[in-house]
């Protein structure tokens, strides 16, 4: 997930960029350790310059892009506190495919789904006074809209955005833009077959996940 904002960064300017897929476990390998050492991706490389961590990575592009960028020191700061902002509700959002995917099968999934949604709510809520009846965050699209959009997007189809309206035309109009054909190009990037014993797993937890 992580990753894809990136590479829609990079689309916004339509500027050519290579991408380097790793096969699952070799995030963890001293090589790439070397650039992310706490083995995860993405990371970015633009000759002597490595980068990690997706906001970083995402501030860096869009400061050299027309568009993504004010020039203004003030707005820039603005920009920032956009893009940073994005790391509130994101990891309440996240606790939501946790306890209902990855650990459905736990005691303690169930009993901890109304805290989770009590606090999706919270801030969704929160987000949405802040966006009001602007079409974007800070009133114009820019490097803070485009990862706010990508956190909003893991519950975009899910009745959690139905409260907020303008929360979800905020996603509907991100998801509009040519740069988000970089999906496609992503998920290209995910090839070869599961292992069975992950097939498995996934069968029980979304069976499970439709219990509850």
């Amino acid at each position: 997930m992580r990753d894809l904002r990136v590479r829609r960064t990079l689309e916004e300017d339509g500027r050519p960029y290579a991408v380097r897929f790793l096969s699952q476990g070799a995030q963890k390998r001293a090589s790439h350790r070397a650039l992310q050492p706490f083995g995860q991706v993405p990371t970015q490389e633009e000759g002597d310059l490595a980068l990690f961590e997706s906001g970083a990575i995402v501030w860096h592009i869009a400061g050299r892009f027309p568009g993504l960028m004010p020039t203004d020191a003030a707005a820039r700061a603005k920009s920032l506190v956009g893009l940073c902002g994005a790391d509130t509700p994101e990891p309440p959002i996240m606790d939501h495919p946790i306890a209902t995917l990855f650990e459905a099968d736990k005691p303690w999934s169930v009993p901890r789904l109304p805290s989770v949604r009590a606090r999706i709510e919270k801030r969704l809520g929160e987000a949405a006074d802040r966006l009001g009846d602007a079409e974007w965050f800070g009133g114009s699209f820019g490097a803070g809209n485009l990862l706010m959009i990508s956190v909003l997007r893991i519950i975009d189809g899910q009745d959690m955005l139905r409260p907020w309206p303008n929360l979800a035309a905020n996603v509907a109009h991100g998801t509009s833009r040519g740069a988000f054909r970089a999906l496609a190009d992503h998920m290209a990037g995910f090839t070869g077959t599961a292992p069975d014993e992950f097939l498995e797993w996934q069968r029980q937890m979304e069976a499970k996940a439709q219990i509850t």
